[in-house]
């Protein structure tokens, strides 16, 4: 564990779209690839391609907390229920848990390959979930070294989310399964191949955990309902993260539209919308009752070497009841291997107060 000293003042960012947004102090040197805040407090975890997992208390000052690390890049961070533990999984095939009260992180789970996801279950006294490239997904409790259950993929886990009893997985070659936790080792339905033509980026579950939406490489969301009378009349995909698209009636040059992939998608655990960010260098929020796009940011993050747009590598709503941060990490996303990451590359954390026209269903019309 390391401290990053005292109290930092908050710093404005200078993009008018977001004036009146926060970056948080002493982020990540490298790419982040994680945000999760706690169930309880105001704390967020960040995850990134530093070997690192850090932890910061978000107030009237931004303060980091402590810190831990893995033997390789982080991929994925979440909390306990109780707020007690911070959980990650990285490229060292591991997962490790860092205990808030004791400053102390141990490992906890071990794959045969990267741990690319990791989610708290609120099932039998917690449990923890792990997606890999192995093919593999674990169930372990956290005091006993071996899994308790293990199920097999049909491909390498991408992306992977838990509510509740419902646990949603977007593995390699567009295929999404789903389970039930009431029995976590017996898939529900059978495999499906994703609506969205293309691989599979970000997976999120609605926090009523009727459904999940889903997000690919090239500009498309899913929104898919687990009931099957739900999804014959409700599922439905629409486009976004996209420039120069043509309007409706016009013909396509695949010159000039550009598609960027969808890298997060994060519910309002109240309201129930949702934001999409993208490599774009975009947020939007929805209502997806509604079919309705209610706000959208153009951060405008751009490297110091191309002065192209940056993009919007995760995103996290807080928990606590009465708090609307919403937090954003401008971050290189890896859409283009190794080269891609130059120096320059803009690396920051960023907090938004969302105002409630920003986050509420509309009345339906």
């Amino acid at each position: 564990m390391s401290f990053f000293g005292a109290k930092a003042p908050v710093k404005a960012a200078v993009n008018e779209a977001t004036a009146n947004d926060v970056e948080v102090p002493n982020g990540p040197p490298d790419s982040v690839s994680g945000l999760s805040f706690a169930p309880n407090a105001d704390y967020l975890a960040v995850s990134s391609w530093d070997n690192q997992v850090r932890i910061y208390e978000v107030g009237q000052a931004i303060t980091g907390k402590a810190a831990y690390s893995h033997e390789a890049p982080v991929l994925d961070v979440c909390w306990s229920k109780d707020g007690t533990k911070v959980i990650s999984g990285g490229v060292d095939n591991a997962a490790r848990v860092f205990d808030v009260q004791t400053g102390t992180a141990s490992q906890v789970a071990q794959h045969q390959g990267p741990v690319k996801a990791v989610r708290w279950i609120d099932m039998q006294n917690g449990l923890l979930a792990t997606g890999s490239w192995d093919k593999t997904i674990k169930y372990w409790d956290l005091r006993t070294p071996n899994p308790v259950a293990s199920v097999q993929l049909e491909e390498r886990c991408y992306a992977m989310d838990v509510c509740g009893a419902l646990l949603v997985v977007g593995t390699a070659e567009r295929k999404i399964q789903v389970y039930n936790l009431s029995n976590p080792t017996v898939q529900h339905g059978p495999t499906i191949d994703s609506p969205l033509k293309f691989q599979t980026r970000s997976i999120s579950c609605f926090p009523d955990q009727t459904g999940y939406a889903i997000g690919s490489i090239e500009g498309r969301v899913a929104i898919q309902y687990v009931d099957e009378t739900r999804a014959k009349s409700e599922n439905f995909s629409f486009k976004c993260h996209r420039m120069n698209e043509p309007k409706a009636g016009q013909p396509r040059d695949d010159t000039k539209a550009q598609l960027f992939a969808v890298n997060a998608i994060s519910f309002h655990p109240v309201h129930g919308t949702f934001s999409t960010a993208g490599s774009d260098g975009t947020i939007s929020f929805w209502d997806k009752t509604n079919k309705t796009r209610l706000k959208t940011f153009d951060i405008k993050g751009t490297d110091a070497k191309n002065a192209q747009t940056a993009p919007i590598a995760a995103t996290a709503f807080s928990n606590t009841n009465g708090s609307n941060i919403f937090a954003y990490a401008v971050s290189y996303d890896w859409a283009h291997g190794y080269k891609g990451n130059f120096a320059g590359h803009p690396n920051k954390i960023m907090l938004h107060a969302c105002k409630e026209d920003e986050i509420k269903k509309r009345p339906k019309v």
